[in-house]
């Protein structure tokens, strides 16, 4: 599918172009999901009917069918993960803005995937720089967009290096900047254009869509990702969002 969404779009050849297919990749991707939930919900209902009529007979159909189930509710729920996928793709939901402090935000994602991190022999370490003051932003979507960029950065590592997380604000300049380095690969040069277009991955792991989303949420904040190298080799991510209103939704 991802390989057919891409043929269809054709490559980008100016910003305005790479917009125009992005607006219509997400109202295909809504569209989509919006016709697979459907026959979707139905089946998740009957197979449930199904289990129930079957929990009335022989108990030797009982336990041949139990497995069964489970492998048919297992798909059902992946299904369902793509389909919010799709959605989250589309455009982020409409923000609920709130007074949000950065810094617990992001020590809370750390401290959620310093687990995974720790597991692969990777050191996830935070730093927060002087006293970032509170920001207005939507709490769910800044903790998804960061939760996506240090998950980017345990793929890229894959095992045994190291990510730095840092925190800090240009009060003068009205901007708070979030930065997720890694040691892995880096971004060759070539691929700088593409790296948050949907579906696109220099990994092994992942779907493509984590940059993306990330891009969708700073844009819908007024903000702003981006990518650099590092000069010791890897890849830095900014995340900058505005201090003041948490960009110009009308």
């Amino acid at each position: 599918m991802e390989r057919s969404l891409a043929e269809a779009l054709g490559p980008d050849v100016t910003a305005a172009a790479a917009q125009e297919k992005q607006q219509l990749l997400a109202r295909l991707l809504a569209r989509l999901a919006h016709e697979i939930r459907n026959p979707l919900s139905s089946l998740a209902i009957h197979v449930q009917l199904l289990e129930e009529d079957v929990a009335q007979a022989a108990p030797a159909l009982k336990a041949q069918t139990g497995e069964r189930f489970e492998i048919i509710r297992s798909e059902l729920q992946r299904l369902e993960n793509l389909m919010r996928q799709f959605l989250n793709l589309a455009g982020p939901s409409p923000a609920d803005l709130q007074t949000v402090a950065v810094p617990e935000v992001v020590r809370y994602v750390c401290d959620l995937l310093r687990p995974e991190a720790a597991a692969r022999g990777i050191a996830l370490v935070l730093e927060v720089r002087g006293t970032p003051p509170p920001m207005i932003a939507d709490p769910a979507q800044l903790k998804q967009a960061v939760i996506n960029l240090v998950i980017n950065a345990i793929q890229a590592v894959e095992r045994n290096g190291r990510i730095e997380v840092t925190v800090g604000a240009d009060p003068d300049a009205g901007r708070c900047a979030i930065r997720v380095s890694d040691d892995g690969p880096g971004v060759p040069g070539e691929k700088r254009a593409a790296i948050f277009e949907p579906f696109f991955t220099t990994k092994s792991e992942g779907s493509g869509l984590g940059l993306w989303i990330v891009q969708q949420i700073a844009t819908a904040h007024g903000g702003a990702v981006t990518v650099d190298d590092r000069p010791d080799g890897g890849a830095t991510f900014t995340l900058q969002l505005p201090l003041g209103k948490g960009g110009d939704r009308g």
